[in-house]
């Protein structure tokens, strides 16, 4: 089975050829990032306006990476939510196109879903890859952990999965790119605050631990005594703004506040994640979303995590199309429902 994924949920453009929902065959992905960062964030018209103008080759790239052409390939799987809908649109009316042109199976994927399936590709021919060999087993925890989502899920089978607990604010990575422009850093925010606060000291400012429900999330709190303590240290009052802040913090203030924020805000995950284990029992953990990649929570988690850590690359952390074609051979061999391609809609607050 030899699923061609399709993923346009945000500002990437991206499509990946998958074997059997677990052999890497090709992986494409152009990004507006660059341009995106100008303005400090993804703006969603500039986002549709570059996938319109490269689904199409990034497709071809594919199939070309994989020496396939249309005759090779069995499925089209398409991200239809969660996303920005004009993003999401771009992607799902050329799945449905092709399906319809080259007479297809289409099927419809949950792009938070899709995260967690980056954990079931185990074999690529691609350079450059690190793929985890340990196997899947049931029942497993997995933290879905991105700019819009913050979520402990446990899974009893593949596609039979219960809501554990999920950010009540800010999802992680959001919080991420905000204390990122607090610090004057550039979009995308996590990246930015990793690669600082490797230069800083993480034990230099104490920093709040939200207090919510068992394994529910809150980093809107951290976000702020980010934001106190910025302003608290140049010897401003709390309506100073903040885009001024990056003026007057020293290059090691602003090291030290992002080790710290850091630091606070991937032990909060791995202290969720543990208390989860402990309940639950599971026999892995998994990562997944864009956070995923964040290298102190991949060693802390190493280091302290109760139970078998399996993480993806962490090229397959951030949005692409190969967790969508993953997840679509899934659904082939689950006998998933498929959807029309001539009727398929958006769902851009679809969840789990």
């Amino acid at each position: 089975m030899r699923v061609l994924g399709i993923e346009t949920s945000c500002d990437e453009t991206a499509a990946a050829i998958v074997d059997n929902g677990s052999e890497l065959v090709s992986n494409k992905v152009s990004s507006s990032m660059k341009l995106q960062a100008k303005y400090g964030g993804v703006v969603p018209e500039i986002a549709a306006r570059m996938q319109l103008e490269t689904i199409i080759p990034v497709i071809e790239d594919s199939l070309k990476q994989a020496k396939s052409d249309w005759r090779d390939i069995d499925a089209i799987a398409v991200t239809y939510g969660a996303g920005l809908g004009g993003s999401l649109l771009i992607g799902v009316l050329s799945a449905r196109t092709l399906a319809i042109l080259k007479n297809k199976p289409l099927i419809p994927v949950n792009h938070v879903l899709g995260h967690v399936y980056a954990n079931f590709i185990k074999h690529t021919s691609l350079a450059g890859y690190k793929i985890s060999k340990d196997e899947i087993q049931f029942p497993f925890l997995a933290a879905i952990i991105s700019g819009g989502h913050t979520q402990l899920v446990l899974f009893e089978d593949y596609l039979t999965y219960r809501l554990l607990g999920r950010t009540q604010d800010d999802a992680i990575g959001e919080a991420f790119d905000k204390v990122a422009k607090i610090l004057g850093l550039p979009y995308p925010g996590g990246p930015s605050i990793s690669n600082l606060a490797k230069t800083g000291d993480p034990k230099r400012y104490k920093l709040p631990k939200a207090r919510v429900s068992k394994y529910d999330f809150s980093f809107s709190g951290l976000k702020t005594a980010v934001l106190r303590l910025s302003q608290d240290q140049i010897g401003e009052n709390y309506d100073f703004p903040s885009y001024k802040l990056s003026e007057r913090l020293s290059e090691t203030q602003k090291a030290d506040i992002a080790a710290s924020f850091e630091f606070i805000a991937v032990n909060t995950l791995i202290d969720k994640l543990n208390e989860a284990v402990k309940e639950f029992n599971p026999r892995c953990v998994l990562l997944a979303g864009g956070v995923a990649a964040n290298s102190l929570l991949r060693d802390t988690l190493k280091e302290s995590l109760l139970c078998p850590l399996i993480m993806p690359d962490p090229k397959l952390c951030t949005d692409n199309a190969a967790m969508v074609a993953a997840l679509g051979g899934w659904h082939v061999k689950l006998n998933s429902p498929l959807a029309d391609p001539y009727s398929l809609t958006i769902e851009p607050n679809l969840s789990m």
